[in-house]
């Protein structure tokens, strides 16, 4: 890491650590912002977005089935930032059958580690708000049994780390996070400012939020996904969202090299109206995007409530469909615990009329251990 990269209105301090190295140390949060007429009209399309996606998801005849898909999504395309490879339909796939027939897959393990620990996640802030000990929660389940589990799942870490190409080394890396001591006081003063009452629009609070965890980087490897979870996380308990339909995980790896470049160049050049003009225009975009998702999922449930109207047992059938825009790649096992269905064969029978009206397709082949696909919903969700 270079000091001259570093400009004097840099957001920080660069210090040389004791074993030579140059680090960088951000100063806590919040900055001074200019509030330029573009950062207030992006800062105010954005808010209006989202009170839009929440209107409409709150519109949904069970909202909470809703949230699934997009957890899913967000998974996927958070993992796929950082290098993990693997597709809607291998995830689906993955927990279809838990790996009981097929190959370890540690791609899939990785990213569905992501949606456990994100739904772990929503489930904790009724008894924990996001604080330093769920991050490392959410830390301990993301690298349970991946490739990173020798890297200390669910705590700090204890030497210094560092950013940069493959092969680069801490003295030719293009960032250098705090050391221990200096990071353990940035991660108390971020979990100060993420509880203390602020003046600051949300929205602004949370890109910085977002920035000054990257910025730490408290953990030898995760840390990227970690901070995309975190916030799912704040966009729900600060009640910006009464449910977590928003992720921006999708924008950021349409836009990656873009991304890392405005997170550094805060940090090198104090460019926080670049970095926040950056994260509203996501927020807004994929606000309106969900938007549309929400709809097309209510669109179809209009069309198959009316193809199976006239089914003797229609009101079980929906409640399958509804399963389905949470799982669209299933087994009948799993049809039988979503629905909690006390006999196998009753769920079979489910699936089999769900099959025969074309909304379920069987995609092994096999006599047994059989998956079902739900085209038209994994069209809706990106498969």
């Amino acid at each position: 890491m270079k000091p001259a990269d570093f400009l004097p209105n840099a957001p920080g301090r660069i210090i040389r650590a004791k074993m030579g190295y140059w680090t960088f140390i951000p100063n806590p949060l919040p900055p001074e912002i200019t509030w330029t007429a573009e950062l207030v009209s992006l800062l105010a399309e954005a808010e209006r977005s989202l009170a839009q996606l929440t209107a409409i998801g709150a519109g949904f005849p069970n909202p909470h089935i809703m949230v699934k898909p997009f957890i899913h999504m967000e998974s996927v395309l958070s993992s796929r930032i950082e290098g993990t490879r693997t597709s809607l339909e291998e995830l689906y796939k993955y927990e279809a059958v838990q790996l009981s027939f097929l190959p370890e897959a540690p791609d899939a393990r990785e990213v569905y580690n992501y949606v456990q620990a994100l739904d772990y996640g929503l489930q904790r802030l009724a008894q924990l708000p996001v604080s330093l000990r769920l991050i490392c929660e959410l830390h301990a389940r993301l690298m349970q049994g991946v490739r990173g589990d020798q890297w200390t799942p669910g705590e700090f870490r204890r030497t210094q780390n560092w950013i940069g190409s493959p092969g680069s080394t801490i003295e030719t890396a293009t960032f250098v996070p705090p050391p221990v001591e200096e990071m353990t006081l940035a991660l108390g003063q971020l979990e100060l400012f993420i509880h203390a009452p602020s003046n600051l629009p949300t929205l602004a609070r949370l890109g910085m939020i977002h920035y000054q965890f990257e910025a730490i980087h408290p953990f030898l490897d995760g840390n990227g996904r970690v901070g995309r979870l975190l916030l799912s996380l704040l966009l729900t308990e600060w009640k910006l969202l009464p449910l977590p339909l928003l992720y921006l995980s999708a924008y950021f790896e349409a836009n990656q090299a873009e991304y890392y470049t405005r997170l550094l160049q805060v940090s090198q050049r104090g460019d926080w109206e670049g970095w926040l003009v950056f994260f509203l225009t996501g927020i807004r975009d994929q606000a309106l995007e969900a938007i549309k998702r929400v709809r097309a999922f209510q669109a179809l449930r209009l069309r198959y409530q009316s193809l199976l109207s006239k089914e003797r047992d229609a009101g079980r059938l929906m409640k399958v469909v509804d399963f389905l825009i949470g799982q669209p790649l299933v087994s009948i096992r799993q049809v039988q615990a979503g629905l909690e269905v006390a006999d196998f064969k009753i769920a079979q029978r489910y699936v089999k009329k769900l099959e025969k009206v074309g909304i379920l397709r069987e995609v092994t082949g096999r006599l047994r251990n059989r998956l079902y696909r739900e085209d038209d919903i994994m069209k809706i969700v990106g498969g």
